[in-house]
This record gives C-alpha cells, sequence and structure tokens, in this order.
C-alpha cells in the first residue's frame, strides 16, 4: 500500500532600544560591544529611518535561502531592508517591521500585539498553522501564503514524494548497508508499476504528483473536500478533462478508509487507518509532521503492518536525530525539503520582494492569496 500526503537559540540578549537616544546610539562606539548582529540590526533601524522606508523580517535561522534569495532581489532597492533574526529576538524588534515572513515560527497574539508598525504577515510556502489568524485581523494585519502552483513548489514537492516511493520501493538504507559490505545483487526491490497510490488532498502538489505518476503505470486514488469547487466551471475546458483523467478514483474525505483498504501508497495515518490498510503500505508524508500519529507508525512499523515510512516532515521540528523510528531500516527522513529547491525559492523569492515593492509604493498586492 502506498500512501501520499501531499499537501518549520538564545543568540544574544535583547537590549531595550528605547533607553538609548538615537544621536547617542549612533555615535557611541562602546555599544559596539554587542554582538554583531545585534548592532547590525539596531544601528540600521535607529540611525537610517531617513533612507529606510519599508522592513521586512524573516523569523528564525531555519530555511535560510528564502531570506537570502530575497535579499539578493532587492539588493538594488536601498529603501527597503530585509532582516533575518533569531527566534529570542523577534518578541523585542518585531514592533520595527512592516512585513513579517514567519518561516516555523509561531506568532501568537502577545507577539501580534507588539507588531504595532505591521501590515502583512506572510509564509514563504502556504503553511500558516503557526499564525494565529484571528489576532491579526483584530490588529488590522493582513496573512498571506504563496500559492505553490506558479512558483515550482509544488513540482519539487512531488517530486520529493516520488523520491521516497522510490526510495522506500528499492529499500535504500538497506542498499546502502550491502555497499558497505561489498554484497552484489542485493536487496531485491520492488517498482512502482501495478501499485495503487491514495493521494489525501488533490490540491496543487497532489495534481503535480499525480502527472509525474501516470507514466509509472499506477493507479491513482484521490481524496479531497469538494472535487466541484477545485475544478473550473467550465466543464469542457482542458484543465478540467486533463484533471479528471489523472485520477482513477475520486473521493471526498468521508472515502479515505475505504480507500485505505485498496491502496499500497498513503498518508495522514491513525491506528484506524492503518488497520484499515493492506499490510506493508508505504507512508509518504510531505505535508504537515502532525498528520501522522507518531505511536500508531511507530508500531505500525514494528509490527510489520507499516512496510516503510519516508517523511520530510516531523512531529517535532527540527528532528531528534536519536528517535527510535529512526532505527528502522525502512524510514527514510528528510529535513523539510521537499520544496526548498532552486527552481522554487528563487520565485517565491520574487514574490515576496515583488510585494515589498508595492506595499512601498502603495500598488495592490499580487502573487499571494489573503486568508482574512
Amino acid at each position: 500500500m502506498l500512501c501520499i500526503s501531499s499537501m518549520f537559540f538564545r543568540f544574544y540578549k535583547s537590549v531595550n532600544l528605547k533607553a538609548f537616544g538615537r544621536q547617542s546610539v549612533c555615535n557611541d562606539t562602546s555599544l559596539k560591544g554587542l554582538s554583531g548582529l545585534f548592532w547590525d540590526i539596531s544601528k540600521r533601524n535607529m540611525c537610517e529611518d531617513s533612507k529606510i522606508n519599508t522592513r521586512i523580517l524573516f523569523c528564525g535561522p531555519h530555511f535560510a535561502a528564502s531570506n537570502n534569495y530575497t535579499k539578493e532581489y532587492l539588493q538594488n532597492y536601498p529603501s527597503i531592508q530585509v532582516d533575518d533574526l533569531p527566534f529570542d529576538s523577534v518578541p523585542n524588534l518585531i514592533g520595527n517591521y512592516d512585513i513579517c515572513v514567519v518561516k516555523s515560527m509561531r506568532l501568537n497574539s502577545d507577539l501580534i500585539a507588539r507588531a504595532t508598525r505591521m501590515k502583512l504577515i506572510m509564509q514563504y510556502g502556504v503553511g500558516l498553522e503557526g499564525v494565529d489568524i484571528a489576532a491579526a485581523t483584530n490588529h488590522g494585519i493582513k496573512v498571506a501564503r504563496i500559492p505553490s502552483g506558479n512558483t515550482g513548489n509544488a513540482a519539487s514537492c512531488a517530486e520529493m514524494a516520488i523520491y521516497f516511493m522510490l526510495g522506500l520501493l528499492r529499500k535504500q538504507n538497506e542498499m546502502q548497508i550491502a555497499v558497505r559490505q561489498k554484497k552484489l545483487g542485493e536487496p531485491v526491490g520492488d517498482t512502482l508499476q501495478g501499485k495503487t497510490v491514495f493521494i489525501l488532498g488533490f490540491g496543487n502538489i497532489g495534481i503535480e504528483l499525480a502527472k509525474r505518476l501516470r507514466p509509472f503505470g499506477v493507479k491513482i486514488l484521490a481524496t479531497k473536500r469538494s472535487w466541484p469547487s477545485f475544478l473550473p466551471n467550465n466543464s469542457n475546458s482542458t484543465e478540467a478533462t486533463s484533471q479528471n483523467d489523472l485520477v482513477d478514483e475520486k473521493g471526498s474525505h468521508e472515502d479515505i478508509y475505504e480507500f485505505a483498504k485498496i491502496s499500497d501508497i498513503a498518508g495522514v495515518i491513525n491506528n484506524k487507518f492503518i488497520s484499515s490498510m493492506r499490510k506493508g503500505c508505504l507512508l509518504v508524508n510531505i505535508a504537515r509532521g502532525g498528520l501522522l500519529d507518531y505511536e500508531a507508525v511507530y508500531n505500525g512499523l514494528k509490527s510489520g503492518d507499516v512496510g516503510g515510512l519516508g517523511t520530510d516532515v516531523a512531529w517535532t521540528e527540527p528532528f531528534d536525530p536519536d528517535d527510535p523510528i529512526l532505527k528502522f531500516p525502512n524510514v527514510l527522513l528528510t529535513p523539510h525539503v521537499a520544496g526548498v529547491t532552486e527552481q522554487s525559492y528563487r520565485a517565491m523569492a520574487k514574490v515576496v520582494g515583488d510585494v515589498v515593492i508595492q506595499l512601498q509604493s502603495g500598488e495592490p498586492l499580487t502573487g499571494i492569496e489573503f486568508v482574512n
């Protein structure tokens, strides 16, 4: 059975910037004993207001290419400042920024209340689970994501899902052991051909995945909340016909357990789901770590009911390298990089950069999807 779910340090002590006069901070060299990062950010914030009109904040140290590529895209705009801050520094400095790219940070109501200058909170991608959208709305702050269909993000994630499928079927970890032991002709793997793949959530990633799976000769099942709302109103359109042709059997979320009974690969897993699956099902998750019930998956791997797990997201991130689940040879884990490709990250940097430029010039914001 194959089941796919397509669906993110203490750096320095914060200092109260209000305790220093603007001119004294610019001239007082005694303050340069602070960390280089703090000095650089606070000095720019307080001494170059006449040059900087718009400030964008990237939260935390992870997914560094997002802020690096955005800085590159905006390097010829001196009136725009792009900063990345450690998690611990965000609460005291978030009030200095117009736009926040949350990445893996959780923005609760307390943090949002401190963002007195904030106009937009967005994700470098689609996941906004960590943002208190209601609190942002109450403070007049818009919240948005970057749709995955036009940036290459969906295609990148779909390719990662296939990487997991092939890696599990061909027993990637066991092959590496065989190489180290100088063995030839083992292990015996399997092929995708003839398998049934269950895609839970047939959005942009699910569509891109189905397109890439077709040449492998698989049967594709897919569920989503409402098929009609996804397909174009024009039922004769080429796009509608093409998307319908990608799926052999379509269902709603009520059909999940029925589809699980006839699938070889699937995702969004708990004990009930695993007990519904064919023994030896492979689980692939490129959506959210919380979609897999840890105990259910661990016990399934232990009993053999789950034949393998490939996941790009974890229950707790960063992932614990000593987690017991990694002791199973049929587990493949990657560090949340399904969408982290040159193509998708450059495209999303352009979206973020264009939004900043548009915000500064008072133009309508394009390329993003508002959720409030």
